[in-house]
């Protein structure tokens, strides 16, 4: 079995450890680190949020599976900045004014973070402001909003509406998500996109961004 083959029957099985000594010895032999990245790890997700969308994997085997990819990554990392690999884009991700939940916000980043991307989570409780100023500081194409209470919904709408005013709605798109949202919901405030869960919202930032 090759390095990347290994590495994503990890990632699949969560198992922290193979991964992490896959991707030490991949790079030893020579493998670039974007090789391992693009042809083992990213596919590896993919196939997790498959697996999630099917039933075939619940949350705690889409959490363990990211924590395996998450510690291969980090050996990687240092590897890839020093030989000018990218992410595909930049991400902003957060749950909105007044809402305290953060689980569906975090599966998504690990989703999003797992199909290349990078990811800048501003927690929970974001104010509209703060989405559209880090998105432009950050060069992020796509700001990412979560909310579990009908009651929050609106301040996606105000987001919407505070990229519109920054003159940057277009270049920054925008996607929702959360129980109570839906397809019609987001069209009627005027987000780019809508995802029912967090392998839906790595699909769709790959939509989004190309």
């Amino acid at each position: 079995m090759s390095f990347s083959e290994t590495i994503y029957e990890a990632i699949l099985n969560g198992d922290m450890g193979t991964c992490e000594q896959a991707t030490r010895q991949a790079l030893a032999a020579g493998t670039p680190a974007g090789e391992v990245l693009n042809e083992a790890m990213i596919p590896a997700m993919a196939e997790v949020g498959r697996l999630f969308e099917s039933n075939e994997y619940y949350v705690p085997e889409l959490l363990i599976a990211a924590r395996a990819m998450k510690a291969g990554l980090a050996i990687l990392k240092p590897e890839l900045v020093a030989t000018g690999v990218k992410p595909k884009g930049k991400v902003v991700v957060g749950t909105v004014k007044g809402d305290l939940h953060d689980i569906g916000k975090n599966l998504v980043a690990i989703m999003v973070e797992g199909a290349g991307y990078e990811v800048i989570d501003l927690g929970v409780d974001v104010a509209p402001e703060q989405y559209v100023r880090t998105a432009i500081e950050r060069g992020a194409q796509v700001i990412g909003l979560s909310a579990l209470l009908t009651t929050t919904m609106p301040s996606m709408k105000a987001t919407v509406e505070a990229l519109q005013e920054s003159g940057l709605h277009g270049p920054i798109k925008v996607m929702v998500g959360g129980a109570p949202v839906t397809q019609q919901y987001a069209d009627e405030i005027g987000a780019d996109g809508y995802a029912r869960d967090a392998a839906g919202a790595a699909r769709l930032v790959q939509l989004l961004v190309d």
